[in-house]
């Protein structure tokens, strides 16, 4: 973070707001299990008075948000979201990620769902093949580690954002 921002400290718990510019580092940081909202259709001003509400910090590329007064923030250098992540992860005193508790699409916890309560929300042979699941409380979206899941850990343990020992939250086994 820069220095004319408030700072952060380790003990605190992190709440991120990504601004227009930043969709995809906001999905993959929620990948991680990082409370991101992101919402491209907030004007400046909105993302302002959120971040100072909810005690966000506002990560942007936009160098005139940073020069607002009372802001946390964390200036985005790079146009490429891996390097965004690595920024990050890197300049923010984040806690150990817990990949793939959040839903991607509109940052809500998971939460654990039954087989019982999963059947007829998957395809046949998901249900059969890939238990367990979990849900978007907010969007009801059912996820499972599917080949796309399986992608995107790859993805994230390229980048050397996990390594081996992390929990797989579906499984609770730690890979």
């Amino acid at each position: 973070m820069r220095e004319e921002a408030p700072t952060v400290a380790a003990t605190d718990e992190l709440h991120l707001l990504a601004d227009a510019m930043l969709g995809a580092l906001a999905r993959w940081l929620r990948a991680l299990g990082y409370d991101t909202v992101y919402d491209a259709g907030l004007s400046d001003h909105a993302l302002v008075r959120l971040a100072r509400a909810e005690g966000r910090v506002l990560l942007t590329r936009d160098r005139e948000l940073t020069r607002r007064r009372n802001l946390r923030f964390l200036f985005i250098v790079s146009q490429d979201w891996p390097a965004q992540l690595r920024q990050v992860r890197r300049e923010l005193p984040l806690p150990a990620p817990a990949p793939f508790t959040r839903c991607l699409t509109c940052n809500a916890p998971l939460e654990p769902l039954t087989p019982g309560e999963a059947w007829g929300l998957v395809p046949p042979y998901v249900f059969v093949t890939r238990a367990p699941f979990r849900l978007c409380p907010t969007c009801n979206q059912v996820f499972w580690r599917g080949s796309h899941w399986e992608r995107m850990e790859a993805t994230l343990a390229g980048l050397g954002l996990l390594g081996p020992g992390h929990l797989n939250i579906l499984t609770s086994e730690v890979l």
